[in-house]
């Protein structure tokens, strides 16, 4: 697969690539969130 993927294939992952950033966004907000309720026991 050298050939350079076509303009369908190349929207999908962009939009793919978006969605995960957005996943990863979501997920460390509510990480953050959920430490912030629960004070860290060092």
């Amino acid at each position: 697969m050298s050939k350079a993927p076509s303009p369908a294939e190349a929207e999908r992952e962009r939009r793919l690539a978006d969605a995960l950033r957005a996943n990863l966004r979501k997920r460390k907000a509510k990480v953050r969130e959920a430490k912030a309720e629960i004070p860290a026991k060092e």
